[in-house]
Order: structure tokens, then sequence, then C-alpha cells
């Protein structure tokens, strides 16, 4: 599946088509050229290569070009998703910093998936100009620093939402640990944790990421670079992305809200109080709503990837139609999430709102209330050091 250039001057018969990558190891495929002239015609995308396929299959040759109008249709579409996720994402993260009350547990680990998907929509415009042009023109080290940002936001989004979802099982089944583990500063540490966990995969794959120069077609192209043979490491790298990206968290994530339905359905009020009740049952499914989301719009690209890198032949134009898709649920999962917290969780809906609504008399308040919390300030150090200067004066 991972090629060099001298490959294509043993594959003769074969050219290369790159589909635009998620943060994910797939993003450029090999097809038949019979195939691919006969049913789409000479489509070259390059892009920042994790994966590339080989298929078999012969069908009937075409010299028609794949119209400059699908092209513009996929920039487009990127540029869309790119725009709408980092102004959302980007909101998500001002709120989270800027109000006190939004500094919660949940919150922390909501900002670091913001992070990782504002870093991942940022390379957009990048990756929808090598689209546009056929080639990678921004050189080495963009290179590098493209491809370690999907494998970034692959795996820091994936444990970020296993966290969140271990994080809500403690707060629903074990309320009174929940008081010590769940804490702003928990959280924080863990968000570092996961960075360095997702290093595992990121660093390798900036060192991997290399530009480049197609001689047959004569274009320069993104690619990660296995070491050889690639028909040893190609399935054993697929496999293992699959599982810790994927398979082994989404496992973990069923356990956790398994355990939860089980403790929300025997228990009528697990904090004592009706509201604490409420908002801890909102809480716990706008999380199992993002989760779902990313699983939704994840499952069938995994899917797809590991059958291809354990061999099986999915040359057929469907497959490749269905690729596509996958590909666009990818992305629009990264600018999903600003929207789900806005409908699911009240404080949110409220920090827009008011972001993008500022009240005048709220703003009066809000000065008010912070110059009458100086005043009091200022009396009660004034009122502390007449009493202790007094007795001293006396004596």
């Amino acid at each position: 599946m991972f090629f060099n250039v001298s490959d294509y001057n043993i594959l003769t018969s074969f050219f290369q088509v790159a589909v635009t990558s998620l943060p994910l190891p797939w993003s450029k495929m090999e097809f038949p050229d019979d195939f691919l002239l006969a049913e789409l015609g000479h489509l070259q995308l390059y892009n920042d290569s994790l994966f590339q396929n080989n298929f078999t299959g012969s069908y009937n040759e075409t010299d028609a070009l794949l119209p400059t109008g699908v092209k513009v249709t996929i920039v487009v579409v990127y540029m869309i998703v790119c725009v709408i996720g980092l102004v959302g994402n980007f909101l998500v993260m001002y709120v989270i910093i800027r109000y006190t009350k939004m500094k919660t547990a949940t919150n922390i680990y909501i900002f670091n998936l913001a992070l990782a998907d504002s870093l991942f929509l940022a390379t957009l415009p990048f990756q929808g100009t090598d689209v546009f042009l056929g080639f990678w023109p921004f050189g080495n080290a963009l290179c590098k620093a493209v491809v370690s940002i999907d494998y970034y936001n692959m795996f820091t989004s994936t444990f970020t939402l296993t966290v969140m979802s271990m994080d809500r099982y403690v707060a629903v089944c074990h309320p009174v640990k929940a008081l010590d583990m769940r804490t702003p500063h928990k959280a924080k540490v863990v968000n570092i944790c996961v960075w360095v966990l997702a290093s595992a995969f990121g660093v390798p794959a900036m060192v991997m990421g290399n530009v480049e120069e197609e001689q047959e077609h004569n274009s320069v192209e993104c690619i990660v670079v296995l070491p050889e043979p690639r028909s040893h490491w190609d399935p054993v790298f697929g496999t293992c992305v699959f599982l810790f990206s994927f398979l082994i968290p989404v496992a973990i994530i069923s356990i956790c809200y398994s355990l939860m339905v089980k403790r929300l359905r025997s228990v009528r009020i697990l904090s004592g109080s009706k509201e604490k009740d409420r908002n801890l049952r909102r809480i716990t499914r706008m999380v199992l709503v993002v989760v779902a989301a990313f699983v939704v719009c994840w499952t069938p690209i995994q899917i797809m990837v590991l059958a291809q890198s354990l061999g099986f032949n999915l040359s057929s134009l469907f497959t490749l139609v269905l690729m596509h898709f996958c590909i666009a649920l990818g992305y629009v999962n990264s600018s999903l999430n600003p929207v789900l917290y806005a409908f699911l969780d009240e404080n949110f809906k409220r920090c827009f709102r008011e972001f993008c609504h500022p009240s005048p008399f709220r703003l009066d308040t809000q000065q008010s209330g912070r110059m009458r919390s100086i005043a009091r300030e200022v009396a009660a150090a004034y009122m502390y050091n007449t009493s202790v200067t007094v007795p001293l004066n006396n004596t």
C-alpha cells in the first residue's frame, strides 16, 4: 500500500489516485488505469497520503478527463467545513476560557477536543489547494506538519472521547469518588497525557512524511513512506492504527456507557438533589451524543481501511464513491461538535448567545458586581489592618 518512487517503474500498468485525507491513514488509493480511465477519467488528487492501496482489475480505456467542476466542488466543501468548524471550535474554546462557570472537568476535555479539531481544520486550505492543482506545492516542511497533524487529530480525538466517557462513568456510578477525582486541574493533566500518547503515532508520521516526486506523471506528492518490505508493514501498521485509534477506544466507551445506563435505570436520584441529578443526566446525554456522532462518522472508513490493509479487493466504482462519502463524514465530524454543544447543553447555549448578542444591561451588571467585590475586599482589608494596629498602639 505504501510506495516509493521506484515502485512506479515496476507497476507500469497502474497510476496513482489520491483522495483527500482525513486525519486517517487511508487518503491515497491506487486503482488500475483501465478502470479509472473508463469510469472516472484520469483522476489525480494528490494529498498528504497516509495509506495507499493496490487494486486489480481490467476495464476499457478512455481519455475522458474528470471535469474541473468536480475539483471545484470538493474544494468548496472543504472551505465551508473549514470556516464553520474553525469558528465553532474557536467559540467553544473562548467561552471555556472566558467564563469561570464553564471551567468544569467535562468542559476541559471538550476544550481539548476542540483544539485538536481546530488544528486539523486549519490544514484544509492546504489540502484543498493540493486537490485543485493536482500536486503538493507547499514543500517538505509543511508536508510533515500536515501529516503529523492528521495523526495527532485522529488519536487525540479518540483518546479524549474515551477519557470523557470514563469521566462520565465516574460521575454517574461513583459520585463520592468523583468529588476528588473530577477536578479541572486533574482534567488538564489528563489532556497533557492524551497528547503525549498521541505522539506515539504523530511523531513517527512527521518523520516518515515526505515530499516525493512521481516520475511517471511528473508531479509532486506528500506521502508517508513505511519501511520495506511493504507486504509486511502495511497490514501491521493498518491493524495497529485500527486497534488503537478505533476498536479499543470504542470498546472502552461502550463498556462505560453500558454501566452508566444500568446505573441510571436502577436509581431515581443519583446525587440527592433533583436539580443536580437533572444536570448530571443532561451532561451524560450530551457526551453520549458526541461520542455517537464520532462513531457514526468514523466507523465506515475505519472498516474499509482495515479491509484494504488486509488485502481485500475493493476495486469498484461503488467503492470509490463510498470512499468519498466516508471521507466527507470524517471532515464534517470535526465541525459538528460545536453545533451539538449548542443544542444539547444549556450553559454552552447561553454563553454562545451572550457572545453573539451581548446585553448592555448585563455588561453594566457585571461591571457593577466587580466594583462591589473590589469594594468589599478593600473594606475587609482595611478593617483587618485596623483591628491589628489598634491594640499595638495602646500598648
